[in-house]
């Protein structure tokens, strides 16, 4: 009875921005299909059996222009965190236990190229908006075809279409708003029946709201495809050069006294704006695919990269300079029958991926490297094969069937000590099995039930955290995820729903410590129960297309979290039974977009995100906050062309809070202040 009202609950709530066209009748109504590419299928977003979000260009800008945040927290059991600008954190029903910076937990793709490292971390802080033109959100457990992440796994999108025509297209924008926030963008794209170009080039800096919290990002980006004789040639490069200051964490009653204030002396440690604690990011990623047709029901597809990334941290006790370089490659074959089109698909691969750090660490003198403390050298490789199965048992009833093995290894040498040692670290392969299955209910409506199994090994930066030891007996997390769900849509395609319901017992779960001198290290934390439900609802009324307001739409999401510790020691201490640190029990936001016929749109969100425990006793809890976002604009379209004015503000109700906590900290110093009352307004014009 109370799962039954928890999702009769649910169901009134959710939100997630799809890609839709309309109908020539109807087309200020209906809300049109989504197809997905997740497990890599091509089918309808609805009958696909797993909890995905589809966002597309759109909506990943719907309310800010300059960050995911917003976007991404509208996505039922989906939370992103900025300490300051450009610092983030993702987890997709789970913790951020983890994530100190950076994500982690969760596999990464940009254009099917893996932007996770054969580390297990993802610099997902490197893309800026306009390099996306959409997102796929795959929640829970997606090991048995995307390798290593209990989280489940994004797959980001830039545009990559071929046209009948040759075209042109050039854009460029430029935006203002508050504490310094600048950004510039341009970008070409060209297109005909054989090949696709995309140049994109971003520059984004802010003052920051608080001390020490200054950033620039530099972006550019160049995707592409060719095409010829049944098969394609898609390539992805980009540069990033990113900077962005830490202020690090202060108490409640330095946030209380004054918000916008830095990490401050305590002790014999200086505070952050003595240190100039900052992290310099510059990134080169290069990937080129081959897709090929063998026939008419096998394909073929293939991938390299190479990136290398040069960092920087100067922190409160150290100086740290990482020079990584990462290989990765890949292929699956594919089995799609043309006469008989889903009635049985088959996929079967391999990925393989390879990152190799040298990690220097000096003291820090007022933002100046001192002496050298440690030099050590760490090599991490992953590799899993997968092979999946779906198969049509009736006209209605649908059953997929994967399973991967996976494989992470390390080494480990501090090079610094007079008798260096290499230490080695092989995880165990894992077998990670997936088995869903479908009904359709009726047309634009499904019902789900799947078991998931999770794999997660410690990340490079889990094993030789910042306070520089190594933590070789770190173990993987992993556990099985049971759920069920419901989506679709009703009301003559009005009224779009998502219900799901979810049960992931984890294992060795790893969690952040943090060291006297405020450095973390992680541990294995026994075990978790993730249990939840989350929903989304949106609604569009049926509204004339020649009426003024000719597009009307709202919309809700809902997360339930009470997840908790299970066989939690620390030492004569038991955690068991409390709260899992860092997730609130419960999230919901909701909105309203409206556009008119002559250009003018609205768009408005409220984020009520309720309090959540910042210590593994449960003894300090951050207060619950609301977040009310509001953007409007005005397109003029004419003769191809299109001029955009638009302005918003961001934490309308001017609330005092914490987007990104520091879980378990030293001295109490939790909370990193988001920003106050703040502004933005900028214009686009393209041709």
């Amino acid at each position: 009875m109370r799962l039954s009202l928890l999702i009769l609950i649910a169901c009134c709530s959710t939100k997630v921005s799809f890609a839709w066209q309309t109908s020539q009748q109807d087309s200020a109504a209906k809300l049109d299909e989504v197809v997905v590419t997740a497990f890599y299928g091509n089918a309808k977003w609805e009958s696909l059996p797993a909890a995905i979000a589809i966002i597309n260009r759109e909506g990943l800008q719907k309310i800010s222009p300059v960050t995911l945040v917003s976007s991404f927290n509208t996505i039922p059991g989906v939370r992103m965190e900025e300490r300051s600008p450009a610092s983030y954190r993702l987890s997709f029903r789970g913790s951020l236990l983890r994530s100190p910076f950076g994500v982690r937990n969760i596999k990464v793709y940009w254009n099917d190229f893996p932007l996770t490292d054969g580390g297990g971390n993802t610099y997902l802080n490197l893309l800026s908006v306009q390099q996306l033109s959409g997102a796929e959100l795959l929640k829970g457990p997606a090991a048995s075809v995307y390798g290593a992440g209990t989280g489940g796994a994004l797959l980001l999108r830039s545009v990559d279409t071929f046209s009948l025509q040759s075209t042109h297209h050039f854009e460029a924008g430029l935006l203002g708003g508050s504490y310094g926030l600048l950004q510039q963008q341009a970008g070409w794209q060209y297109s005909n029946q054989t090949f696709h170009s995309s140049l994109q080039q971003v520059h984004t800096q802010s003052d920051g709201y608080r001390q020490q919290s200054a950033m620039r990002r530099d972006g550019l980006q160049w995707n592409g495809a060719f095409s010829f004789k049944q098969q394609q040639l898609k390539f992805l490069l980009f540069y990033t050069n990113l900077y962005y200051q830490t202020p690090g964490g202060i108490t409640l009653a330095q946030m209380q006294q004054n918000p916008q204030m830095a990490r401050q002396p305590a002790g014999n440690l200086p505070g952050a704006v003595q240190q100039k604690a900052a992290i310099y990011n510059s990134t080169f990623f290069a990937g080129i695919s081959h897709e090929a047709a063998l026939s008419d029901v096998w394909q073929l597809k293939s991938f390299v990269t190479a990136n290398t990334t040069r960092f920087r941290n100067p922190f409160i006790t150290n100086y740290e300079k990482r020079a990584e370089d990462n290989l990765g490659a890949g292929f699956h074959f594919s089995f799609h029958p043309r006469r008989s089109p889903g009635v049985l698909q088959w996929v079967s691969g391999a990925e393989w991926l390879y990152n190799r750090s040298a990690i220097d660490d000096y003291g820090n003198r007022a933002g100046v490297q001192d002496t050298v403390q440690f030099k050590d050298k760490v090599h991490a490789a992953q590799w899993f094969l997968f092979t999946q199965a779906s198969y049509r048992l009736a006209a209605k009833w649908d059953i997929t069937a994967g399973l991967s093995l996976n494989n992470q290894s390390y080494s480990f040498i501090r090079i610094s000590d007079p008798s260096p040692v290499e230490q080695r670290r092989q995880i165990n392969a894992v077998l990670t099995p997936r088995i869903a299955l479908s009904y359709r209910l009726k047309p634009g409506v499904t019902i789900y039930v799947l078991a998931a199994k999770g794999f997660s090994p410690p990340t490079q930066a889990e094993l030789r955290p910042a306070d520089r030891n190594y933590h070789g007996d770190l173990n993987a997390e992993q556990g099985w995820n049971y759920e069920a769900g419901i989506k679709g849509y009703a009301l003559n395609r009005r009224l779009q729903f998502d219900v799901a319901a979810y049960y992931f017992r984890l294992q060795d779960a790893i969690v952040r410590r943090v060291n006297n001198a405020g450095a973390e290290y992680f541990v294995n934390a026994g075990g978790a129960v993730q249990k939840g439900v989350e929903a989304l609802l949106r609604y569009r009324l049926p509204l004339r297309p020649q009426a003024f307001i000719n597009q009307l739409q709202v919309w809700t999401s809902y997360s339930y979290q009470p997840y908790y510790f299970d066989g939690y020691k620390q030492g004569t201490t038991d955690y068991s039974g409390n709260a899992l640190t860092g997730v609130p029990r419960n999230g919901w936001v909701s909105g309203l977009d409206l556009e008119t016929r002559n250009g003018l749109y609205s768009a408005v969100s409220l984020n009520a995100t309720g309090s959540l425990p910042l210590t593994d006793a449960n003894d300090v809890y951050a207060a619950a906050y609301q977040l009310l976002q509001w953007k409007a604009g005005y397109r003029l379209k004419k003769d191809g062309r299109i001029l955009h004015f638009f302005a918003g503000v961001d934490n309308l109700l001017n609330q005092v809070y914490s987007l990104g906590n520091d879980i378990n900290a030293v001295g109490k110093r939790f909370y990193n202040p988001a920003s106050g009352r703040n502004f933005f307004a900028g214009v686009q014009y393209s041709f």
